[in-house]
């Protein structure tokens, strides 16, 4: 598995239970780090190669959900942020964010990283439902990124 699917995956785990619980990213950060050190082959998988993408992933959609969320409230007909399962409210925030802020992630790689995770951790159809919001939303990305290319 490739260290940013892994990142996707922990940060996706980390963003269900900032949810749940409603403590901080740090916290979350700190409460995911500590059980993860004390698994009993005290092997970490938040390695220093996972976790600062995973770290900025988790930071980055806390930090602009208003704006995410809208996004995906506009592209979604039909389906109220509320009614969406955790996880494919939590695999849809991850994937606008890298699609909008990072810039060296081509947006189908998102997409197609989105539908993965989704398939993974949702619904059987899960990974249909993610495709369809996110597709419905590459062209205003597409726009965003080449206004931020050009400086306006």
């Amino acid at each position: 598995m490739g260290q940013r699917r892994k990142s996707r995956e922990i940060a996706l785990q980390m963003l269900y239970q900032l949810e749940m619980t409603l403590e901080s990213p740090q916290d979350v950060v700190d409460s995911y780090i500590e059980m993860e050190l004390s698994g009993k082959d005290g092997d970490t998988e938040l390695c220093d190669a996972v976790r600062p993408f995973a770290e900025h992933l988790l930071t980055g959609v806390y930090l602009h959900r208003d704006e995410l969320d809208n996004m995906i409230t506009a592209a979604s007909a039909n389906w109220r942020l509320e009614r969406m399962s955790i996880i494919d409210r939590n695999v849809l925030r991850i994937a606008l964010f890298e699609m909008l802020h990072c810039r060296e992630i081509p947006p189908k790689v998102s997409i197609n990283e989105a539908i993965d995770l989704g398939k993974t951790f949702g619904s059987p159809d899960s990974g249909a439902f993610i495709n369809g919001i996110l597709d419905n939303l590459l062209q205003a990305v597409n726009r965003s990124r080449e206004e931020q290319a050009s400086g306006t």
